[in-house]
């Protein structure tokens, strides 16, 4: 069984508080941010510090690509995926290609210093009205990010790291930051289901993760899908039939304050089937959750053992043919107009 808190560190270091912290059984997960990250040794150096603490706790990051790769210097500058979408509407052998490649890269680069997941891939639709998703996501067509979804999970799995999906049913379409404001949906059921969330439907099984959105879809639940029973259990683990992960998105972010504390966010998170809590950048949140789920004697989550159990850290060869080539696509990918 693991903890059900994903918390963050404050800089550079493990400090001896934190190094508490993250060693109680109610801590599963450690996210790394930007202000984290100095250098690839420094971040190896950090992990093996983190498994000091904790040895099977999941060390995670958000390493999209784009604007939203948290690790840059000294790592693949990865593209944005909307870029490897243009590419495949201009060759779909060479597109499929580049997917596989960009999920294999950043995994094998990450998987080499130790950290288990990277939140990706996003499988939200691309649209010109939405500034918080827009180029993160492949397209605006369903089929073709199911196609580059499933080959950049494969590139994933062959670099030995879980995938995540990102934001159940789909964030793409609405215009508010979940992060600033409470988006809403107000499109059909039948709409949402036929087309974004349909991505998420056909990836399901191969999925390790599933992070939901805070966005609210009035048609299906008046509730954030990220604290909805019908969207989680319901229609994504009954209906698609997802065994993995649920991680909630940040706890924190301001779509989620409608639900109240930050003790029921995280109450109201489990109970819609959430496995783990996301609470960044407010130690003192982290805090107060830690201690609710020791109050509560949270079991854990079976999930999250075994979604850690998948992770294959291995010794990236930098001077490869393969690692060459992946330099190169990225230099093209970043060129596409």
């Amino acid at each position: 069984m693991a903890g059900a808190l994903m918390m963050d560190l404050e800089g550079l270091s493990v400090s001896a508080g934190e190094c508490e912290l993250i060693s109680r059984p109610q801590v599963g997960g450690l996210i790394l941010f930007s202000r984290n990250f100095a250098s690839k040794n420094q971040i190896r150096d950090l992990v093996s510090s983190i498994r000091e603490c904790s040895p099977e706790i999941i060390v995670a990051v958000d390493q999209e690509g784009g604007r939203v790769q948290r690790f840059k210097d000294g790592f693949l500058e990865l593209p944005a995926l909307y870029q490897v979408g243009k590419l495949y509407s201009q060759n779909k052998d060479a597109g499929l290609s580049a997917a596989r490649e960009c999920g294999w890269a950043m995994s094998s680069e990450l998987t080499d210093l130790g950290i288990d997941i990277s939140f990706a891939p996003v499988l939200d639709l691309y649209s010109e009205s939405s500034k918080v998703i827009a180029e993160r996501a492949f397209s605006s067509n369903p089929d073709e990010v199911i196609t580059l979804g499933m080959a950049y999970i494969e590139g994933m799995h062959e670099g030995g790291m879980a995938a995540c999906g990102k934001h159940f049913p789909g964030h793409g379409t609405v215009i508010a930051d979940s992060h600033v404001d409470l988006p809403q949906d107000n499109r059909s059921a039948e709409e949402i289901m036929g087309s974004d969330c349909r991505v998420f439907e056909a990836c399901a099984q191969l999925l390790d993760g599933v992070m939901p959105a805070h966005v609210i879809y009035p048609a299906v639940d008046d509730a954030c899908a990220g604290f909805s029973k019908i969207w989680i259990e319901g229609i994504l683990r009954q209906k698609f039939a997802f065994e993995g992960v649920v991680f909630s998105d940040d706890l924190l972010m301001k779509a989620a304050h409608s639900v109240g504390s930050i003790e029921n966010r995280a109450q109201q998170a489990l109970a819609a089937g959430c496995d783990m809590l996301l609470v960044c950048n407010e130690p003192q949140s982290a805090q107060r959750v830690l201690d609710w789920l020791a109050q509560q004697e949270h079991p854990g989550s079976r999930r999250i053992a075994a979604m850690r159990s998948k992770t294959v850290p291995g010794t990236l060869d930098f001077d490869s043919e393969r690692w060459s080539q992946a330099k190169q696509l990225m230099t093209q990918l970043h060129a596409i107009a």
